[in-house]
């Protein structure tokens, strides 16, 4: 009849398959501040758990026991999950799809890594998240896809995105647009960039398109698209104006041929007349003893 148990600030290593599965009534697993180098998946068992909140807390240091997590949640074992805590764990990046099997996951906790992106990070099939921190880490912006999936996501209420190296370019311009309109994040008027060092300190809901001097296009796979379409006109202008070249001083190509040609004629019965001469010997002492 276990339903709470409290596992943290001790040195567990390992939790092996099947360390977990006799505890049919657990819903409250807390592992937080423990060294792990291995986290079995099957940890619950081939049947899955009732497991609704979980705690790892500086337990993810070594990314093969990140990656081992990963493979868990996306077994299905915790589908009942709706609290996760993944903070102070130093994480940079998120494996692809890790959260694709939690639809009950209400409250996402992954503050104070290293998290420099989430690119790979999906949170379609969240329709019941309601919390979500990613304050306290490394990202620089966040992507047009990331936006629509946070759009998206109907019970969303609370995003934390606080104390975050925003980098205040170009790329930054949907970031803005979105928190100028969206009542979702916390305190998102004490966000300011930390980058470049001219906008360092400044409020990103304050900043406007004269700041970022975005008058150039940034898309520089367009960019290059553009010109290489623009080379080939060019490219395909010369070689028409060459071949009217051609045509128009036909004639005058056509007489420069024929004089090579007679010219070739010439210096080649030049050689196979050396070459006679040299061939008999009386021509040769006749050659040798004239002067013609």
């Amino acid at each position: 009849d276990l339903s709470a148990l409290n596992l943290s600030g001790n040195h567990l290593r390992a939790v092996e398959a099947g360390a977990l599965a006799a505890l049919p009534a657990l819903r409250q697993l807390d592992l937080s501040g423990n060294p792990l180098l291995s986290l079995s998946p099957q940890a619950f068992g081939e049947g899955g758990s009732p497991l609704e909140e979980l705690a790892l807390r500086g337990a993810l240091r070594d990314h093969g026991v990140l990656l081992s997590l990963a493979a868990m949640l996306q077994s299905g074992a915790l589908r009942n999950l709706s609290r996760l805590e993944l903070a102070d764990n130093g994480l940079l990046l998120l494996p692809a799809g890790m959260f694709t099997a939690l639809p009950a996951l209400r409250q996402l906790d992954l503050s104070n890594n290293s998290l420099v992106g989430l690119r790979n990070v999906s949170f379609q099939g969240l329709g019941q998240l309601q919390s979500l921190n990613l304050s306290d880490n490394s990202l620089g912006v966040l992507r047009n896809g990331t936006l629509a999936q946070l759009r998206g996501l109907p019970a969303l209420r609370r995003i934390g995105l606080g104390r975050n190296a925003w980098v205040c370019d170009c790329a930054i311009e949907d970031l803005v647009a979105w928190l100028k309109e969206t009542d979702q994040v916390e305190g998102k008027e004490a966000l300011t960039c930390a980058y470049p060092d001219k906008m360092l300190g400044k409020a990103l809901l304050k900043i406007n398109g004269s700041d970022l001097n975005c008058s150039v296009p940034v898309d520089l796979p367009s960019q290059l698209q553009t010109s290489y379409v623009f080379l080939g006109i060019v490219l395909a202008l010369i070689g028409a104006i060459f071949l009217l070249v051609l045509y128009l001083n036909r004639k005058g190509i056509k007489k420069w041929m024929h004089n090579i040609r007679d010219a070739c004629r010439d210096h080649m019965e030049g050689y196979h007349y050396r070459y006679e001469i040299n061939a008999d010997p009386r021509l040769t002492n006749l050659s040798s003893n004239s002067d013609v």
